[in-house]
């Protein structure tokens, strides 16, 4: 609280800019982060490892998800922008967000944010199910948690933000009534937390010896320890994966070759390049790395078309 403070104390006084629809709307688009987007397209994990994913229902089922997801997301940006829209004024970075820059005022932001907040669930109960509408619910309370009081606990915010990415991948499967299988649950979810370990190691080492200039929390963790996290989380993802692809081996496989087994080749190679840009400290951006290295967008690919092969036994 104190350092909040201290902030808040040290946050200049800016002008905000002429304000006008066009970039009010703008604005709102910014602080809906259209990058982090990417990451809702985990909703079809669940329906394509379940060999479900190429019909009319399940593509537009999972389109609207998607969107139903990206809205929840973006909720939870705009009330944790105006929330915190003093305090980024006094980091060197985040100054530049539309509500901290007075491009959106506080104001709006809550309304959007909370309109959004209560249409995707209702939306989500009206044309999808309840199941989906009580996880895009519960996404909603814990990320807002998140914003106001469970980002400053030690471990519960690794806990928060990795759960989020497993809602994600859980959600498609809720839509099309796809059991989940255990395997796909612990893969996803220490995958998952492999890159967030991975990325708060990152900014730990980036920002060391900065005071003030990232998230108060870093300070409280060693690098060794968040070391030991993503390293954790990779072993036990690689595991789960290793551990479905024989479990799903039992089956006849009418293909030419065990494509399920083998994609273990390229998903252990898909971690172990990713732990490149760990163990350096470069893995800030998850989704950086993920589309701009080209040896690991390769091995995605491989893995994708074994997959694919495996789905269709060929």
């Amino acid at each position: 609280m104190a350092e909040r403070t201290a902030l808040l104390e040290r946050a200049p006084v800016m002008a905000p800019p002429p304000r006008t629809l066009t970039g009010l709307l703008r604005g709102l688009l910014r602080t809906a982060r259209p990058r982090q987007w990417v990451k809702n397209v985990l909703v079809v994990a669940a329906p394509a490892a379940a060999g479900r994913l190429f019909t009319p229902y399940a593509f537009g089922r999972l389109a609207l998800v998607f969107v139903l997801f990206t809205a929840c997301a973006a909720a939870v940006y705009l009330i944790n922008d105006a929330r915190d829209a003093a305090a980024d004024r006094a980091h060197p970075v985040k100054r530049h967000r539309p509500v901290a820059a007075g491009q959106v005022p506080v104001p709006a932001a809550y309304a959007v944010g909370g309109t959004l907040g209560v249409l995707a669930p209702a939306v989500a109960a009206w044309l999808c199910s309840v199941p989906v509408c009580a996880l895009l619910t519960a996404y909603l309370g814990m990320q807002l948690a998140y914003c106001v009081s469970l980002k400053h606990v030690l471990v519960v915010d690794l806990v928060v933000v990795t759960t989020g990415f497993l809602m994600r991948a859980m959600i498609g499967g809720l839509a099309l009534g796809i059991p989940l299988s255990r395997w796909f649950l612990i893969t996803t979810g220490f995958g998952a937390l492999f890159m967030v370990a991975a990325k708060r190691y990152s900014e730990a080492v980036q920002m060391a010896g900065k005071a003030g200039a990232t998230r108060a929390l870093l300070t409280e963790y060693t690098t060794g320890y968040l070391r030991f996290v993503w390293q954790l989380a990779a072993g036990v993802s690689v595991l789960g994966y290793c551990l479905w692809a024989l479990e799903e081996g039992g089956v006849p496989n009418a293909g030419l070759l065990p494509w399920r087994q083998l994609s273990m080749v390229a998903f252990i190679l898909a971690v172990l390049r990713y732990a490149v840009f760990a163990d350096r400290g470069t893995a800030g951006e998850p989704e950086d790395v993920v589309l701009r290295d080209r040896p690991l967008a390769l091995i995605g690919l491989v893995w994708l078309a074994m997959y694919g092969l495996a789905v269709a036994n060929w």
